[in-house]
């Protein structure tokens, strides 16, 4: 018979002399010269564990000793050494003081009476080697536990069908202000603004059709203090208790956003300026150019042979649209908004302009509520070269017949909606395109909320909200 040679080191604990000489028996059986230390009490055996120069690879210990037994005995053993395995060898046959004693870290529950020499060493390995494996298991969630807790980044994790904290950690109730109690009787939605709100719903489902377990995005949270900050989400499904959670990392970037922002709105106001200079220039002095031509031809009419009538005729016209032409480009480029009440006649203009060939059927909504607003010229250019932009995109690619704008007030937010029955796209596909980026980057400016959604075959849908006490 082949036995084993690693070198095991046994406690057994057995006051009854007879069970200890079996049960040393039994373990030379398959063990090749195994260590085993006796202990005939609790006290002996206390006296071994304390002992800083043993170590023990497992324990087998008799329920019933003289100085302590039982349900004391187990509590009293697992907390002397709780990383050892140790097996129970006893003559009682109670089940639910079995199951008990396993449920509180005993690894093994073995009757004297069904006791043999294969069965002992059956047991003594996989004892061993399942606390093992619960020792990797507390190990990695201690790593994963202090990683957690010390990260200097705010962290939590959610129940994904509830939405409700489950755990934050020290960064995260620094960061955000809420203490631990408070976070774990909220749901995520509270730390959101109410259009955030709806682009987690967005996200969500996006998530869920993809069958995606990894999410990142950004969005903007409010703290306690109710400030708003802007925050780079990093998100992965775990399963806890059976229950599919996820875990997030914010990370605060709102610093560098607004470090972005002042960036981007320099480089938009130096195309502003350039687009107003040319515009200026074609109206105040291209116009002019063609003004005084007209003039010239007008003064030549009479030398004209009439021959060459239809000749002038033509030329008129052909300067006339000319100058339309230049007019409408000039207003496009640097619309004039004196007033609230002219930005809706910018947008008009715009939509005749661009459906001057009367391709598409245009429906225009205008809140009358947006009339009393304050709106910065700054909030109605970028909203202008938004439309602009998105009317661009719908006549090179979308190949719509129908489109339809609103701006209206909801949430205390200004709203513009443009909804086109053209082929649709895949949103995924043209999220690196420069006309999306543009308007995702005008709207951001002004801490606004850009959403598209389209698919392809059912038209496109873009949605931006902006609040209206931005300045």
């Amino acid at each position: 018979m082949i036995k084993d040679k690693k070198r095991y080191s046994i406690l057994i604990i057995e006051d009854n002399l007879g069970d200890y000489l079996l049960v040393e028996e039994f373990l030379l059986e398959n063990i090749y010269l195994p260590n085993i230390l006796h202990a005939h009490n609790f006290k002996e055996a206390k006296q071994y564990l304390i002992d800083q120069n043993e170590s023990f690879d497992v324990i087998l210990m008799d329920l019933t000793l003289p100085d302590k037994a039982g349900d004391e005995l187990v509590t009293e053993m697992v907390g002397f050494l709780p990383h050892c395995p140790i097996v129970i060898l006893t003559g009682y046959t109670d089940i639910d003081f079995s199951i008990q004693s396993i449920s509180r870290g005993i690894s093994d529950y073995i009757l004297k009476d069904d006791l043999n020499a294969n069965m002992l060493y059956k047991s003594i390995i996989y004892a061993i080697e399942r606390k093992k494996s619960f020792l990797l298991i507390e190990e990695s969630e201690k790593r994963y536990s202090n990683l957690f807790h010390l990260s200097p980044q705010p962290m939590w994790l959610y129940d994904c069908e509830t939405l409700k904290f489950i755990q934050v950690n020290k960064a995260a109730i620094a960061h955000y202000g809420y203490t631990e109690a408070d976070f774990l009787s909220m749901f995520i939605t509270d730390i959101q603004t109410v259009m955030e709100q709806s682009t987690l719903d967005e996200a969500l489902i996006n998530r869920k059709q993809m069958e995606e377990s990894t999410f990142t995005g950004s969005f903007n949270h409010l703290t306690k203090t109710r400030e708003l900050i802007n925050v780079e989400v990093y998100s992965t499904e775990i399963l806890i208790n059976d229950r599919n959670c996820k875990s997030v990392i914010a990370v605060d970037v709102t610093e560098r956003k607004l470090y972005e922002h002042k960036i981007t709105k320099a480089i938009i106001k130096t195309q502003e300026e350039e687009r107003y200079e040319i515009g200026g220039e074609l109206h105040d002095n291209v116009c002019q150019i063609l003004a005084t031509s007209m003039i010239s031809l007008g003064m030549m009419k009479k030398y004209i042979e009439p021959t060459a009538e239809q000749w002038y005729k033509n030329t008129k016209e052909y300067i006339t649209m000319a100058s339309n032409e230049i007019r409408n480009l000039s207003h496009r480029l640097a619309p004039a908004f004196f007033d609230d009440s002219n930005f809706e006649v910018a947008i008009e203009i715009l939509l005749n302009t661009f459906n001057a060939a009367e391709e598409y059927e245009i429906a225009l909504q205008f809140d009358n509520k947006i009339s009393a607003e304050d709106l910065s010229l700054e909030i109605q250019l970028n909203l202008y070269r938004i439309v602009q932009e998105k009317l661009r995109n719908i006549m090179k690619y979308a190949k719509a017949t129908k489109i339809s704008l609103d701006f209206f007030i909801e949430n205390d937010m200004l709203v513009l909606k443009i909804t086109d029955n053209g082929i649709g796209f895949n949103t995924e596909n043209a999220k690196s395109g420069i006309g999306l980026a543009n308007m995702k980057r005008r709207t951001e400016l002004f801490s606004g909320n850009f959403l598209i959604k389209s698919s392809p075959g059912k038209g496109c849908v873009m949605r931006v909200s902006i609040p209206i006490n931005t300045k």
